[in-house]
């Protein structure tokens, strides 16, 4: 279990012309319970489409008029073009569209005579709508069509300035398409097997390396096969085969779903060799060639086995963005709904996930704006979030809390102040007004983050008394009454406003771009105070408009930064309608994501628990993949869950990932290997994504659950955690060597959280790197040092290894814990180890032996005192 072991305080750890509103569906009101259960169709009534896509435009009249500000959402900028006819401007919708209505919204330089066209290429057009009488102003056009691209084509100016438009929307819906064969080669450089090989020279793989110049070749004896898994169950539509000499007469093609049972798709007596297409049709996520008469005394020798699968639109439809179906774990509440049934819907979650550690539910509960009486008590699993722009867009009269009342507290079975395992819960985007002389308790330890929060009134951040919790995490708040940090052992805070102040220390209390943090001082108070941010850029979020539209907004990114967002009036930023989003259910097989992430979508998780047969592959710059309800993804077959390509601007956020069982070399992935773009600009981000080794019914395991390759990127709170409780936990059991390993130059992170790896925990390979506030316990059940070494004299593995080569590093209030309780005997060497190079520098270190179980030799390298029984705490507050 989360254990806490000391004395008191007891630790553990831009006049205007406003385009008019556009009711594009029939809002229904929304249940006091959860959003409507019935999907909405592929066909449903038509949705903004244009907004934020890929914009070209003929000519521009300057930097400041492009083509993208007609389709930002803002009607307070514009595009405009030269002075010239024609002109036009075009949008790419990402996937064909059935169109059904275009909004210009003209400045006063405007067309005459125009043409709504639409197109599958950018090549071919279609006109849908033709004008010699145009007026200008806002026009609301009508409209049948269907394409990719659509654009306005202006053949005849109004005036003698160019074409000008405010805003450029295009509305209609994407769904199904009939399903056509796809052209890529599925089967390349997947795993290959054959019943043979000739020699080590042709081995299987060389037919699925899309090198023509490699084979595969068998015995020569009858029969044999070659056989490719393409990860996932798909519809296969056609194979080639790309014979050399020595070639198959009589050969089948078969699918699987196991390897074990086939079905026969084609079959042949006459087989000539050559270049063979073969279209068949079959579903099975094995293939193979089974050869049973040879055309030659040799053996079969393919050069090429290529695999095509049905590659036509799949459905993803476009969310009714006033009213999607967010599926039945989502409640959206507004100030129409009863009160009653608010706190009921409330009250019955949170008896549910009371004490719901490793179960399967997970639910969102969100406010549209308005003021509510509401008393949300977060139990695991349940985030609760605001749907305004502001968090003081939504106040709740009441309580947003979370209570150490469940978990026992030492030998005392009465006593349940324990907080040290409430985890995995978050609240979001609101405001919250106390009762007059009452409190707000926010006893939580590690994966619980309180973001972009506003509380009028005192938070106390352990349940009061003797308590014990441990780790915590405070980003874009405002707190008005004081904040008691009381027994919370270690804790972050940053870009907030902590207007009554900060009390309180244990081990480890980090503040950063915060106004109203304690000076700095380390230790005793153990307080560092950083006071700026040097770049970070805020969670999305989901929110409504004024027109009743859910979008998602992304903050931009900031710079040198202090205090939060949205104090100071509407945040910097941008808005993403929500059409522009696949909502993923549980359930949704994984190649449709993919399918809908390669048509530019975004991803909206919903909560619950994703099943994937392979890795998820987001390759776009700037996609959101967004979680609600601390969506969890798992995949099943030793894949990776997310990779992510080396590109600007990826934001991924409110994610739980949980490790399969069978093992993934990695779980998150974070530019391929080798990656070296410069995203300085646009660094991708990663936002409350927690990772689990274990724990859950499930054996999960994982050999790194973090890889970061890209550079540039930001990370924002992160648990990376190997279970030390539950169930399927055991040092053979739910096994993962490395929590973080970070290869790309200048990554950041805020807010980072790892434990209980086999191995180093994280291992900083990269130049340029910077953490700000690290918590950490070393695993709890290392046999003993014979088998738990990094070797060269040590005992056990540090909990943070920054590589001998690397010239440039710094971290700030870091804290690494042991607690051996499998063998209190064994030893670490070291909390922390880093080449001792000037530009390598840590600032505020402690480090921790638990109750005394276990040894911590030194806190840094070979400086800092052992932390023991005897000396149970050990600090250095400069290295070197």
């Amino acid at each position: 279990m989360r254990l806490a072991v000391a004395s008191s305080p007891s630790p553990r750890r831009r006049s205007l012309r406003r385009l008019s509103v556009l009711v594009v569906a029939t809002a229904t009101l929304l249940g006091a319970l959860s959003t409507t259960d019935s999907a909405p169709s592929a066909n449903a009534a038509p949705v903004l489409l244009s907004q934020g896509k890929t914009v070209t435009a003929s000519s521009t009249e300057n930097a400041g008029t492009p083509a993208s500000a007609a389709v930002d959402g803002n009607a307070g900028t514009r595009w405009s073009s030269a002075a010239a006819d024609p002109q036009w401007l075009q949008v790419d919708l990402g996937s064909t569209a059935t169109v059904n209505q275009v909004v210009l919204n003209w400045e006063a330089a405007y067309a005459r005579s125009f043409q709504i066209q639409t197109s599958a290429n950018a090549s071919d057009w279609t006109s849908i709508y033709t004008t010699t009488t145009g007026t200008g102003g806002a026009q609301t056009l009508d409209v049948t069509g269907t394409g990719r691209y659509v654009r306005v084509l202006g053949t005849a100016r109004a005036t003698a300035y160019g074409y000008s438009l405010w805003e450029f929307q295009v509305l209609g819906t994407q769904g199904t398409t009939a399903p056509t064969c796809g052209t890529a080669n599925v089967a390349q450089n997947k795993t290959a097997t054959a019943s043979s090989t000739e020699n080590a020279g042709t081995p299987a793989s060389a037919a699925v390396d899309g090198n023509a110049g490699t084979r595969w070749a068998s015995a020569a004896s009858d029969p044999q096969s070659l056989q490719v898994d393409l990860g996932s169950s798909q519809q296969v539509c056609r194979v080639g085969l790309n014979w050399e000499a020595a070639y198959g007469k009589s050969f089948q093609i078969q699918v699987s779903d196991n390897a074990s049972q086939w079905t026969t798709v084609y079959s042949t007596t006459t087989g000539t060799g050559g270049n063979q297409t073969l279209d068949v049709t079959g579903t099975g996520r094995y293939v193979r060639v089974l050869g049973t008469v040879r055309g030659t005394n040799y053996g079969y020798s393919l050069w090429e086995f290529t695999v095509n699968t049905v590659g036509g639109t799949v459905d993803v439809p476009v969310p009714d963005i006033r009213n999607p179906d967010l599926g039945p774990n989502v409640s959206v509440f507004s100030p129409s709904t009863p009160a009653g049934d608010i706190q009921a819907k409330l009250t019955a979650v949170a008896n549910q996930q009371h004490t719901n550690q490793f179960g399967p539910e997970r639910y969102a509960l969100l406010f549209k704006p308005g003021t509510y009486n509401a008393d949300v008590n977060l139990g695991f699993y349940t985030q609760v979030a605001g749907l305004g722009l502001s968090p003081d867009d939504v106040n709740l009269n009441g309580h947003v809390r979370v209570e150490a009342d469940w978990l026992q507290q030492g030998d005392n079975p009465n006593n349940k102040g324990n907080a040290t395992q409430n985890f995995w819960r978050s609240a979001e985007n609101l405001s919250v007004t106390l009762p007059a002389g009452q409190i707000e308790r926010w006893a939580v330890s590690q994966a619980a983050p309180y973001r972009r929060m506003h509380l009028r009134g005192q938070a106390q951040l352990w349940n009061g008394g003797d308590g014990w919790a441990s780790g915590g995490f405070i980003a874009d708040s405002r707190i008005d009454g004081v904040i008691e940090s009381g027994s919370q052992q270690q804790f972050y805070t940053r870009n907030s406003d902590l207007n009554g102040g900060w009390s309180g220390s244990v081990w480890n209390m980090v503040f950063q771009g915060t106004n109203g943090a304690p000076p700095q001082h380390f230790p005793n108070p153990s307080h560092t105070t950083i006071d700026q941010t040097p770049q970070v850029r805020e969670k999305p979020f989901l929110y409504v408009n004024g027109a009743g539209e859910y979008n998602v907004f992304v903050p931009a990114l900031r710079t040198n930064s202090r205090g939060t967002t949205w104090g100071n009036g509407a945040p910097a930023g941008n808005s993403i309608s929500l059409s522009q989003f696949y909502i993923v259910k549980p359930g949704t097989p994984t190649a449709t994501i993919n399918t809908a992430l390669a048509a530019g979508r975004n991803l909206l998780f919903t909560p619950g628990i994703h099943h994937l047969s392979e890795s998820i592959k987001v390759t776009r710059a700037d996609t959101v993949v967004l979680g609600l309800g601390l969506a969890t993804l798992m995949p099943d077959n030793g894949s990776a869950a997310l990779q992510v390509s080396d590109v600007d601007g990826v934001k991924l956020g409110g994610l739980l990932i949980d490790a399969g069982p069978v093992n993934s070399p990695v779980l998150v992935e974070i530019g391929a290997a080798g990656s070296s773009a410069n995203h300085a600009a646009n660094p991708t981000s990663l936002h409350d994504v927690f990772i689990r080794i274990g724990g859950t019914g499930t054996l999960g395991r994982a050999s790194v659950s973090l890889r970061v390759n890209s550079n540039n990127v930001i990370g924002d709170h992160m648990w990376l955690w190997r279970a030390d409780h539950g169930a399927n936990v055991g040092w053979t059991q739910n096994t993962a060597a490395n929590g973080l390993v970070v290869n790309g130059n200048d990554v950041t992170m805020y807010g980072l959280f790892v434990e209980h790896y086999q191995e180093y925990q994280t291992i900083w390979n990269g130049n340029g790197g910077k953490t700000y506030f690290y918590q950490n316990e070393l695993p709890y059940d290392p046999p003993n040092n014979a088998s738990w070494s990094s070797g060269g004299g040590n005992q056990g593995w540090a909990a943070y290894k920054v590589a001998d080569s690397v010239t440039t590093h710094q971290a700030w209030g870091l804290g690494s814990y042991a607690f051996f309780q499998t063998n209190p005997a064994v030893v670490a060497s070291r909390g922390f180890e880093a080449p001792n190079k000037p530009g390598v520098q840590f600032r505020d270190l402690v480090a921790v032996s638990l109750g005394g179980v276990g040894t911590i030799t030194n806190v840094i390298n070979n400086v800092g005192a052992t932390a023991n029984l005897a000396n149970q705490i050990s600090y250095v507050v400069s290295y070197p």
